[in-house]
């Protein structure tokens, strides 16, 4: 679907490029890349959001998270969405802060998914670090949804070392899949409920439709529901 009225916003994280180390250009199916949406993408880094500071949830970037949404919205963001699914830490500020939807992580998606499958199912949640994906940022309100909703990350691996450089290093997809895969395959060793997968991390989407034909399980990320959101504005 085109969206070609709508501009999506993203707050970035601060990966120490300069003039001299440019950015690497967004992948096919990214949160970054415009094809994903159909519409214009616009960005405003995060002062100080360094990746492992945003994942760890240092509380001082509340404020330059409120600075960076404000510019995007004078810019012309219709919505504000996060490069990183940690700053959900501050998605209660910043929509506060800004008149228009904003959708820091897919963990918003939570509620909703656990509604899609039958009571007795699980969600699993797949994270750049799961130490850090805690029961704050999880939302639930009651035992029951907890017990359905089990985490596992990469950390250890490459693809969060090369996240965690400065400058950031681009991991390979083959590799990204590699780690992302093995992962849900110990989830669904340990827990085989499992009925729906939901992508925590922004690096994740470039892989979701192969790893959709892989596990034949559905998978959710950022890019869903910022699709959501930009539907409803356009």
């Amino acid at each position: 679907m085109m969206h070609s009225n709508t501009i999506l916003g993203i707050l970035e994280l601060d990966e120490g490029f300069s003039t001299d180390t440019p950015s690497y250009p967004p992948r096919e199916g990214s949160l970054l890349n415009p094809k994903t949406f159909g519409t214009t993408i616009i960005t405003e880094m995060v002062d100080g959001a360094l990746p492992d500071l945003v994942i760890q949830g240092d509380p001082t970037l509340e404020n330059a998270c409120i600075r960076a949404a404000k510019c995007l919205v004078e810019r012309g963001a219709n919505v504000v969405a996060a490069d990183c699914g940690f700053f959900i830490r501050h998605q209660s500020a910043i929509s506060a802060a800004v008149d228009v939807p904003v959708v820091t992580s897919s963990l918003l998606l939570i509620p909703t998914l656990l509604r899609q499958v039958p009571a007795a199912k699980k969600l699993a949640i797949v994270t750049a670090d799961s130490r850090h994906c805690t029961e704050d940022l999880l939302e639930l309100d009651n035992i029951r949804d907890r017990a359905r909703v089990v985490i596992g990350g990469v950390e250890g691996g490459e693809y969060i070392r090369n996240t965690l450089a400065r400058p950031f290093i681009r991991t390979a997809l083959g590799q990204i899949e590699y780690e992302v895969g093995e992962c849900i395959a110990r989830l669904r060793a340990d827990y085989p409920e499992i009925a729906i997968i939901l992508f925590e991390c922004t690096g994740f989407p470039c892989v979701a439709s192969a790893l959709r034909r892989k596990t034949g399980l559905p998978i959710y990320d950022i890019t869903d529901l910022s699709k959501i959101a930009l539907s409803a504005r356009s």
